[in-house]
């Protein structure tokens, strides 16, 4: 049920502040802190909607004085589990964004979406290393490492992030990057939450106009022949092209595009950010595995990347449980097939498959915390269907991983992991050793726990 909060302090606090507060009860709380996927529904004691740096100094120090966790959320993207009790601190208002074309330097608020920079940098023929969706928000996204659709080209985004200003837990502003608090840069290009509240992230942006990419759809007896090629087409690709696939079973209501609604389908997408000409020659293959039913891959600005994923813009209701793969082949197809494929009773909307690898596998010179450099593809199971969530989705996703057997990998990156309050699966979305620098990072910079992340009882909330 929460606490009761002091009413003279949250008086003080709504003085000290530009932003907008809310308790628990007031008109726009739900709202301020609702969620993509509204399956999700928080409930904190209070919920600080910033709209300075200044406004996250005074509501840490007022959540520390108060002795009640503090959680961050921009955008909702990241929501897997309801947040009951504490502080949520509501960052979309911190909504800066400026681009330096000289340097390639990209500052973005806590509170921006992809989108805006997608476009901010292109005015200079520039653009940053981002997710599938440009919806998202880019500075949680990138604390968790990162994989969108040039990730074997360029790497996770962590790896472009050049530095931060945080918020610390004691109410301090601090710089930090490769010169200044390395320790806790290392820790938040890849280490996700419990150290901080980043108010602003500096993003290396690269050159890129255009680039060969895009998605192709089969549909029916097609499916198969098509992901079978993809299985042994990606597996000898160069590391400058990046695909994924992904088995869709499209509702027939308004939303998906007409041509695929009520229909599953497999759609093959791929990205490559050189010469179309090469890239069309490394994409035939694909094109003719199997009669294809709608094409869309073809040259394209780069500020189009996210039509080549095409995620949904608006949430629905969902379950999703996320791995990582060391290998995928053959065998591992016939599992897929099996247990998630056409006629297969599975429960889900959609499994998809990312191959990663290339600039992924590389670490930085400078470091980073990132998890899962190690795997070579990634696998997501997404079910829409709320009746499925309890029991059908997690047993039919459990009896997949199990089919897969060894080839699940050991560390799954922190944002494929989904629900973090489940102990042994938190501790395994970073190598043991990057797991114990974290450990210490969050003692240095944490030591009284005033940023709640992962589950109260993992040794990453003990003392190091």
């Amino acid at each position: 049920m929460g606490i009761e909060l002091d009413t003279t302090a949250v008086a003080r606090l709504r003085e000290a502040v530009t932003g907008t507060i809310y308790t628990r009860g007031e008109e726009g709380l739900a709202a301020e802190v609702s969620c993509f996927n509204p399956a999700i529904r928080h409930d904190p004691d209070i919920v600080v909607a910033v709209a300075t740096e200044g406004d996250v100094v005074e509501a840490v120090r007022f959540a520390r004085e108060a002795g009640i966790p503090v959680r961050v959320q921009a955008t909702g993207h990241g929501a897997e589990a309801p947040i009951s009790g504490g502080m949520i601190i509501s960052t979309r208002g911190i909504d800066q964004l400026s681009v330096d074309p000289e340097t390639r330097l990209a500052r973005i608020g806590a509170g921006v979406r992809w989108a805006p920079v997608i476009v901010a940098a292109a005015e200079h023929g520039l653009a940053p290393i981002t997710g599938s969706s440009t919806s998202v928000g880019a500075v949680g996204y990138s604390l968790g490492g990162g994989i969108g659709p040039l990730a074997r080209q360029f790497g996770f985004t962590a790896d472009w992030v050049r530095g931060f200003r945080v918020v610390t837990a004691d109410g301090t502003v601090v710089t930090a990057d490769g010169e200044t608090n390395t320790d806790l840069f290392w820790a938040l290009r890849g280490g996700k939450g419990g150290l901080g509240v980043v108010t602003e992230m500096l993003l290396e942006l690269v050159s890129l106009r255009s680039l060969y990419g895009g998605s192709v759809f089969f549909e029916g007896d097609a499916i198969e022949p098509a992901f079978r090629a993809w299985i042994d087409w990606s597996a000898d690709l160069p590391d400058e092209a990046t695909t994924s696939v992904v088995l869709l079973n499209v509702p027939d209501m308004d939303g998906p595009p007409p041509p695929l609604r009520g229909r599953t389908v497999l759609s093959v997408r791929f990205a490559y950010p050189g010469d179309p000409v090469e890239g069309e020659r490394l994409f035939a293959p694909i094109r003719d595995a199997a009669p294809v039913y709608l094409d869309f891959v073809a040259e394209m600005p780069a500020t189009a990347v996210a039509s080549i994923h095409n995620d949904p813009e608006e949430g629905g209701p969902t379950w999703i449980r996320g791995l990582m793969l060391d290998t995928f082949d053959q065998d591992a197809g016939d599992v897929i097939l099996e247990l998630a494929g056409p006629g297969s009773g599975a429960p889900f909307l959609a499994v998809e498959l990312r191959q990663i690898g290339g600039a992924t596998a590389r670490d930085p010179e400078d470091g980073t915390s990132v998890g899962g450099r190690d795997s070579g593809y990634t696998l997501s199971l997404l079910a829409g269907d709320p009746s499925t969530f309890a029991e059908a989705a997690p047993a039919r996703a459990l009896a997949i991983a199990q089919a897969l057997g060894g080839r699940v990998s050991a560390i799954t990156n922190v944002n494929f992991a989904g629900d973090l309050a489940d102990k042994a699966a938190f501790e395994k979305v970073w190598p043991p050793a990057v797991f114990e620098r974290l450990r210490s990072a969050r003692e240095q910079w944490d030591p009284e726990r005033v940023f709640a992340f992962g589950p109260p009882d993992s040794s990453l909330n003990q003392p190091a």
